[in-house]
């Protein structure tokens, strides 16, 4: 299992969240509590938190190529959403699991 962990600076994180939350909750298992999410892929997991200044995101799959892949995923359509401040500035840690 490898685990990547992003905090993205951003005033809008909880908004962001839900918005790509509902967005993939048409195809995707997805849980939306507040400014917390889960977003169940085919190969991954991503959990997402929204505060006041950040959004923590943490990204679980069987292989560091897996993650890699996804961390794509996410940050373009993170991007999308955040067009007004887009690209949003992602540091991402990567520990195996």
């Amino acid at each position: 299992m490898t685990i990547a962990v992003a905090t993205v600076p951003t005033a809008n994180g909880g908004k962001y969240v839900r918005q790509l939350c509902k967005h993939w909750a048409h195809k995707l298992e997805v849980e939306l509590d507040g400014d917390r999410g889960v977003v169940r892929f085919p190969e991954a997991t991503a959990i997402m938190e929204g505060g006041a200044d950040a959004i923590r995101i943490e990204l679980s799959a069987k292989d560091g190529e897996t993650v890699e892949r996804m961390k794509d995923v996410i940050e373009r359509h993170l991007d999308r959403f955040a067009f007004r401040e887009a690209p949003l500035a992602y540091d991402w840690a990567v520990a195996a699991g």
